[in-house]
């Protein structure tokens, strides 16, 4: 009535009682998907003829718009919608499927039909959507150039189209058609304007892939269904193909752990086809699989011992020197598409990307000049004074560790210092069963202090092995035991 007036904005009016905005908003798209009013809220030509029938927009918009050899089943559903239901059931709700309606109406005008599948026939509502389909029919064919203006059709001679009671519901509901969600779910549907949707009991429209609701109790988050049809598929491609959108979607999957490209058409929240996406974009793939790196976080990579060292060894270099690139957690998830991106063609899933070698990975990120540097600022291993070659752990940036047995060491008077010389060793000093018996970064002021209590102790353990009295005199060995 408003944009009959010309009002496409109700505040323009002065009201007792303004619209709620949210009513008014669902009220103004139902009406534009009927093509009742424009997408700017314009009355349209249909709009001016739905507004002439007296009866709900929904129901003016279903006869009108019905094809030519269903309009009389339109009449006769838009009669048994403005009615109370004709069929009861004591101790239980009726059955939902308003063809046992329509049928019942058909069959009324031949004989007298009493029950229905257990149900009782309301006799009197029957007669009276009888015969208000009948005016219906009747306003309906003077609309209708070169069709009589005489009485309606009768209802025994009326084509008998009941299997299509869907498709005109979905005329007058098309926000109102249900997908069922799962075999799993038992009778639950989604709808199309997202809204959820369950039978109050055991249907057997319950059991059908798509129906259409008329009656929805829509106070709770999945509404109960007290009226439906069934809707086949393919009517939905034939009614509203237009409304039909086409999407590609190519998006990481958490359960699944891959980018998953699919081909999907899409009716409001429903998705009426779903199809694997051939020839996806691969620029699309690899920035989907980085999305879900970047959410699973760094720690999902498979983190080798040659990469975890490498990337400690890189992360010292960036505390001691800003001009090192940062390897923490947040740097790398901040600088994906610099070093992970361009290895992820052709990839999917995260055990590919695993497949990775991190290690090569992270070298790229630094430059030929910090490549050669590397190796003398942090090095990944320190020659002792018996010769053997030990990794330095560089997993405390702060105090970088070098694990070695102490027998190894003798003689060494100068703590070993990484980082240019700014940083020395914490030197942890091991029993011939390679146990940490002492840690220092004064290895000088160990010899000559706490080294006896240890040499005392150590005697007792290992009395096989040469403890010498004076440690700085001794030929460090890498042997167990003393030679014969």
């Amino acid at each position: 009535m408003l944009a009959e007036a010309g009002v496409t904005d109700p505040l323009e009016l002065a009201w007792l009682d303004p619209p709620p905005v949210a009513a008014y908003a669902q009220a103004r798209e139902l009406l534009v998907q009927v093509g009742a009013l424009d997408e700017h809220g314009a009355i349209t030509p249909h709009g001016r003829t739905v507004a002439t029938l007296p009866m709900h927009p929904r129901l003016a918009h279903m006869i009108l718009a019905a094809p030519p050899d269903l309009s009389g089943l339109a009449c006769d559903l838009a009669a048994l919608l403005g009615e109370r239901d004709v069929l009861r059931r004591d101790g239980g709700a009726p059955d939902a499927d308003l063809r046992l309606r329509l049928e019942v109406v058909r069959a009324s005008g031949r004989e007298p039909v009493e029950t229905v599948q257990g149900m009782t026939v309301d006799r009197d509502a029957i007669r009276r959507v009888r015969e208000q389909s009948g005016e219906w029919r009747q306003r309906l064919r003077g609309r209708e150039p070169g069709r009589s203006r005489g009485n309606a059709a009768s209802h025994t001679n009326a084509p008998q189209k009941i299997e299509h009671a869907g498709l005109l519901l979905a005329l007058a509901y098309p926000d109102r058609i249900g997908q069922r969600r799962s075999v799993d779910t038992g009778a639950r549907f989604l709808l199309r304007n997202g809204r959820g949707a369950v039978f109050p009991s055991p249907q057997p429209l319950g059991a059908e892939p798509y129906i259409v609701v008329a009656d929805l109790d829509d106070q709770r988050p999945d509404g109960r269904i007290f009226l439906a049809a069934p809707l086949a598929l393919d009517e939905i491609a034939l009614r509203f193909g237009p409304d039909v959108l086409t999407e590609e979607t190519i998006e990481w999957d958490s359960t699944a752990r891959s980018v998953i490209a699919r081909r999907r058409a899409r009716l409001g929240a429903l998705i009426i086809a779903d199809a694997p996406l051939r020839n996806p974009d691969p620029t699309r793939i690899a920035a989907a699989l980085l999305d879900g790196v970047r959410a699973l976080g760094m720690n999902a990579l498979a983190w080798s011992d040659d990469a975890r060292r490498l990337r400690d060894r890189m992360a010292f270099a960036a505390r001691h020197d800003p001009a090192w690139p940062a390897v923490s957690d947040d740097a790398l998830a901040s600088t994906l598409d610099d070093w992970l991106a361009p290895h992820l063609t052709g990839l999917r899933r995260l055990e590919d990307v695993q497949r990775l070698d991190l290690a090569e990975l992270l070298r790229g990120r630094l430059n030929w000049k910090q490549r050669a540097a590397l190796d003398d600022f942090a090095p990944s291993h320190l020659t002792v004074p018996s010769g053997s070659r030990i990794a330095i752990d560089y997993s405390d940036t702060e105090a970088p560790v070098l694990a070695v047995r102490l027998q190894e060491m003798f003689g060494c008077t100068e703590t070993p210092s990484v980082g240019g010389g700014r940083v020395p060793l914490t030197i942890q000093l091991l029993s011939p069963a390679h146990r940490p018996v002492q840690v220092t970064r004064d290895l000088a002021g160990f010899w000559r202090t706490t080294y006896f209590d240890v040499r005392k102790d150590l005697r007792g353990r290992y009395p096989k092995h040469h403890w010498p009295d004076d440690p700085l005199a001794a030929a460090p060995t890498n042997r167990a035991k003393r030679r014969p």
